[in-house]
């Protein structure tokens, strides 16, 4: 029971000597090194591109579903909005998976400031929701969410950090805000204005949040845009975002057949599938570096073979089987394999954690809504790009491996 364990070690032992040996033909050692190299820089490149994907993935998940809803309950075709939602909104929290179901009324406003004049989202929400759930609270950056409850006369309105930048309108100042949809009159419609306090600021993050929202209570939304108690939207955050589908099939059941359910999954649809299909796209591209390098074992072996046939005549005339001589080149295009793997894992997973943490490569926000790309590596990446990498390398032995088998020693062996 014993022999297995020492001919495989006298196997292994001969590979790692024909590996580090001085050859006569240096060119064999320098493709064992380019080998090594190319290996450890497709594992390194994989490991450091997929981090980049998740990276975005994760956060622009993070940052649009940290202030935007799970499940989106809207009106299937723009009327008066949805009288009812109190009632509605508490049988939606009836069901399984929901943790909150909250009210929301949207519109575009036009935010006259100092500086600039610029557009904007505007957003009533329930106050006393926000806050108790994990929503825009915790991305407040200047002032107080709870300060839009303060029935005072201007209202209260909070500002993403990059919108209130643009616009001069610090916290404690006062906007005037123009609402295009207005009043109807024998005129037609007039926009209205009004003035509102920033009572605070906030950032997400998520650029196209922090530039073109603006959040206050439901009822100033309501009185801003001349409605009476609806609203155009109910919010559900639930506790399994991959359970947003089932979630809505359920609610569908629910609201009835004016009301549609829509998935955070719909809405950022496009911007989710670009990254899922850039991620293949990178895994393919990156995978030729990978058959380069096996490529590379294989040449180097082939030439090993050439060179060592003398050797492998005598250790086969000595006793040695074919498969110990398999397995000996075999084992060498292991250990290439391995050692690249490793080197490529090792600085791949700190490439990306000193290059997110110090943030070294910038971006403009405008474009990629993100300040920095974020580098955000997954053991599990690590783990099936180390078994392709050595699987690939192990692939390449085999013609090598299988022809040193095929040497005759007596004719190896008869001009020695």
């Amino acid at each position: 029971m014993a022999v297995e364990p020492l001919r495989n070690r006298f196997e292994f032992f001969v590979a790692l000597r024909y590996l580090k040996a001085k050859r006569k033909q240096a060119v064999i050692s320098i493709i064992t090194v380019i080998s090594v190299v190319g290996v450890a820089a497709g594992v390194l490149a994989l490991v450091v591109a997929l981090a980049i994907n998740n990276g975005f993935r994760n956060t622009l998940q993070r940052n649009l579903l940290g202030a935007t809803a799970h499940v989106t309950i809207l009106e299937k075709e723009p009327g008066y909005g949805i009288a009812d939602w109190r009632s509605l909104a508490e049988k939606l929290r009836r069901l399984p998976h929901v943790t909150s179901a909250s009210p929301s009324l949207y519109g575009s406003i036009f935010l006259v400031g100092p500086m600039q004049s610029d557009g904007a989202a505007l957003k009533g929400v329930l106050v006393d929701a926000e806050q108790k759930r994990d929503g825009l609270a915790r991305y407040m950056k200047e002032g107080s969410l709870g300060a839009l409850k303060a029935q005072t006369r201007p209202a209260g309105i909070v500002l993403g950090s990059k919108l209130a930048a643009r616009t001069g309108l610090p916290p404690k100042s006062v906007a005037r805000v123009i609402i295009p949809q207005g009043e109807l009159t024998p005129l037609g419609m007039v926009p209205t204005t009004d003035r509102l306090r920033v009572v605070g600021t906030f950032e997400t993050g998520f650029f196209d949040l922090d530039s073109a929202w603006a959040f206050t209570s439901l009822e100033t939304a309501q009185r801003l845009f001349g409605l009476s108690d609806v609203v155009n939207a109910i919010e559900l955050r639930i506790d399994n975002l991959d359970l947003a589908p089932e979630v809505a099939t359920a609610a569908e059941g629910v609201i009835g057949p004016k009301l549609a359910a829509t998935t955070w999954m719909e809405q950022n649809r496009q911007i989710f599938t670009a990254l899922r299909m850039e991620k293949v796209v990178t895994i393919v591209t990156i995978g030729l570096i990978e058959l380069v390098a096996a490529l590379n074992i294989l040449i180097a072996l082939v030439m090993m073979v050439m060179e060592k046939s003398r050797d492998i005549a005598v250790l086969m005339s000595m006793g040695a089987r074919r498969e110990q001589i398999r397995r000996i080149f075999l084992y060498q295009g292991l250990l290439i394999g391995t050692v690249g793997t490793v080197i490529g894992l090792a600085a791949g997973y700190v490439l990306c954690f000193l290059a997110n943490q110090y943030r070294w490569i910038r971006l403009n926000e405008e474009v990629y809504s993100l300040s920095f790309v974020p580098f955000e590596p997954r053991w599990v990446d690590g783990l099936w790009i180390a078994a392709a990498a050595i699987l690939v390398s192990y692939l390449a032995t085999l013609y090598p491996s299988r022809s040193a088998t095929r040497i005759a020693p007596a004719e190896a062996l008869r001009y020695e």
